[in-house]
């Protein structure tokens, strides 16, 4: 039976994201959470896989308490294990750092797992770069943006679509995916599963200690990432009312607006206006 670890994450609902200007921080504290869209398509592949082949998940994220929620929502689904990284000492962690704490997670948890996804990139960052950044630390194959993946015994053959070719790829197990928004649509869960989310022997919090991740470790596996500043650009329109006769209306939106206009549509609007 295939062992799959599926990584995933909390992002925040809202559009305009609470960022902290001195930190340089998502303040996730404020902001209602969801899974991360693409991150529950892996879920979904996870589930499809375990249907035709038979195989045991385990769901992990890193984060604030809250993120628990995620997980329970991937038991619900059907996952069979969450696994949540929660200690302060983690916080802030930018890729580099966080592919790091998952390795180790990996490592302790389910070091005999065959198959590890993740979802492309995060609604709230989409750098893209946990999930090859993971394989790296655990020294497997990977193959990013899938679409669809299909397994037979030891053999795992991808489908993805890149720079409009679309490539079959093969690679042996351990490897690593991470799942595109093309397919995979995600499964509502069922009232069985909401009985199992619920059950705390399916999941487990760890804290950097029990990771062996110590301050020396942070040091040198630690954020490389500087935020400099953040902020928020804001967007602001006027409105301009022209009243009278359509024909004049018209000739004084023209003389207003013609040069703009034209930039956009690339030709004078001249004689339109004299005629």
């Amino acid at each position: 039976m295939l062992n799959i670890v599926v990584c995933i994450k909390q992002v925040p609902m809202v559009t305009e994201l609470p960022w902290d200007e001195k930190t340089g921080t998502l303040r996730r504290d404020l902001a209602a959470g969801m899974m991360n869209p693409a991150c529950k398509r892996a879920v979904e592949a996870a589930l499809q896989v375990k249907e035709k082949q038979g195989a045991v998940i385990t769901v992990m994220t890193m984060g604030p308490p809250a993120a628990e929620e995620v997980l329970r929502e991937a038991l619900a689904m059907g996952a069979d294990r969450g696994i949540l990284i929660c200690d302060r000492t983690l916080a802030g962690s930018d890729t580099y750092a966080t592919s790091y704490i998952l390795a180790a997670a990996i490592q302790k948890e389910a070091p005999d797992c065959h198959l590890i996804l993740c979802g492309a990139y995060t609604s709230d960052s989409e750098t893209a770069q946990v999930g090859p950044q993971l394989a790296e630390e655990l020294k497997m194959p990977a193959a990013a943006y899938v679409e669809n993946l299909e397994i037979s015994g030891r053999l795992l053959r991808v489908r993805r679509l890149v720079d409009n070719f679309r490539e079959t790829l093969e690679m042996e197990f351990p490897a690593l995916v991470t799942i595109s928004m093309e397919r995979y649509e995600p499964r509502y869960a069922s009232f069985a599963g909401l009985n199992q989310a619920f059950n705390e022997k399916n999941m487990a919090i760890l804290k950097a200690k029990h990771l062996g991740i110590t301050s020396e470790n942070l040091h040198q596996h630690g954020s490389r990432t500087k935020v400099r500043k953040v902020f928020v650009r804001k967007t602001q329109k006027e409105n301009e009312l022209i009243t009278g006769a359509a024909a004049n209306a018209v000739c004084e939106f023209l003389d207003k607006y013609q040069g703009k206009i034209s930039a956009v549509i690339g030709k004078s609007i001249e004689t339109k206006k004299q005629t």
